[in-house]
């Protein structure tokens, strides 16, 4: 019900733009997360949005999150990506206010690889 895209190969400083597009219900009344996972790491929360953004420490300046309405889908742009940004990034809902615990989340999708080379 969660589709991720947009994920890719960047050279440090470069910019990308996460898509989630969800289906088979209105996430209107949903706060929207990304969180990502590094390899051998935990799965941490980078974004979230219901009415207000929030942001991780790490991200903040950097990342940006929308979400449009009308298409069902939120968005990430990340600017000035680091090495240290790379990870499998996905996107997740839940009922309610955002939360930076993933275990409140209930609605994942499949992630979207998210590679930054120096």
């Amino acid at each position: 019900q969660l589709e991720e895209s947009g994920g890719g190969l960047v050279q440090a400083g470069g910019s990308l733009r996460l898509s989630c597009a969800a289906s088979g219900r209105t996430f209107s009344s949903y706060a929207m997360g990304w969180f990502r996972q590094a390899p051998g790491k935990e799965r941490d929360f980078v974004s979230g949005i219901r009415w207000n953004p929030v942001y991780a420490d790490s991200v903040k300046g950097r990342f940006t999150i929308s979400r449009e309405y009308a298409k069902n889908t939120v968005y990430l742009q990340m600017n000035s990506l680091k090495p240290e940004d790379t990870a499998v990034y996905y996107c997740a809902a839940r009922p309610g206010v955002t939360t930076a615990n993933r275990d409140d989340y209930d609605v994942w999708g499949q992630g979207t690889q998210v590679t930054v080379f120096s």
